[in-house]
């Protein structure tokens, strides 16, 4: 090979690794705007502009909850049957934050993920037409004495029903497990961008609540391969996708207007009215 080629090949080889690079050094000197909303419990957001992320403006929410004695517990807010929005549900729990959680039935309620709160069983899993399992209940948020986890299916036709856990949120994908990150199937589910809504766990304990806003000129939303980046640059070591689309809202009690921090894209408007009814939630309040 001539030299001349030899090098532009090199070149071209470079760029993708190079964007990476680039979008990762971007994230992390990010300035966030902080705000404080409860002990230990920090809001984060960032617009992302002049297609600074990703090739793309982004907008990116989250809040971190610390490990710690102070810190607030962690719960599953639902409804069997009937559809609410985010807000609605945190404010009925006393919440003082709250995200959206799994996938659910948008015509006739409930959720359509394997759901168990405080013990008892909620929604079973509803398994495809070929009596199969969708990309999003191979995983799970457990929550056990208001402390939060993610488990991994284990092949079984029985997993959800068999964990003992006091609460159980199937969703997915899975993104992170133990510092690995997944293989993820290149559907378009995956490498489309879309709103998107996250957990994640990072090693000292601290949990991150996250939401990526999209559809929208202002946030393009992301895909789950970026999505597993940024859950990585906040220093996750294991993170789960939950439900995103219309249903994504980060909500904090007392913040703004009506206390959703990101932009809702059901009403595709950029603002914070656009919530979709969902099924259920995660939320955190003060530990009893």
């Amino acid at each position: 090979m001539k030299p001349f080629l030899r090098l532009l090949f090199l070149s071209l080889l470079s760029i993708p690794s190079f964007a990476q690079q680039t979008d990762s050094i971007t994230f992390i000197k990010t300035r966030w705007n902080k705000t404080s909303v409860a002990a230990k419990t920090t809001l984060y957001t960032h617009q992302f502009a002049d297609s600074s992320l990703f090739k793309a403006n982004q907008y990116v929410s989250y809040l971190e909850v610390e490990n710690g004695r102070k810190a607030p517990a962690f719960f599953i807010g639902y409804d069997k049957k009937d559809l609410i929005i985010t807000s609605e549900f945190a404010k009925k729990h006393s919440a003082i934050a709250s995200i959206n959680g799994t996938f659910f039935d948008i015509k006739n309620g409930g959720s359509v993920d394997f759901l168990k709160v405080n013990d008892t069983l909620i929604n079973q899993s509803r398994l495809d037409k070929n009596n199969k399992r969708t990309f999003h209940q191979e995983a799970a948020v457990v929550i056990n004495q208001q402390k939060v986890g993610i488990k991994k299916w284990d092949g079984t036709s029985t997993w959800e029903n068999n964990l003992k856990d006091e609460n159980i949120m199937v969703s997915g994908p899975l993104l992170i497990l133990e510092n690995v990150a997944e293989k993820l199937d290149s559907i378009s589910f995956n490498k489309t961008r879309h709103p998107r809504t996250a957990l994640g766990i990072k090693p000292n304990g601290n949990v991150i609540l996250l939401t990526v806003d999209g559809r929208q000129e202002n946030s393009s939303g992301m895909s789950l391969f970026e999505l597993t980046k940024v859950m990585k640059w906040l220093g996750c070591t294991s993170a789960i996708n939950l439900d995103g689309g219309g249903s994504t809202t980060l909500w904090v009690n007392s913040y703004g207007d009506n206390g959703v921090v990101n932009h809702p894209s059901d009403n595709k408007k950029w603002d914070h009215e656009g919530q979709r009814k969902v099924a259920n939630i995660i939320y955190i309040k003060s530990k009893p």
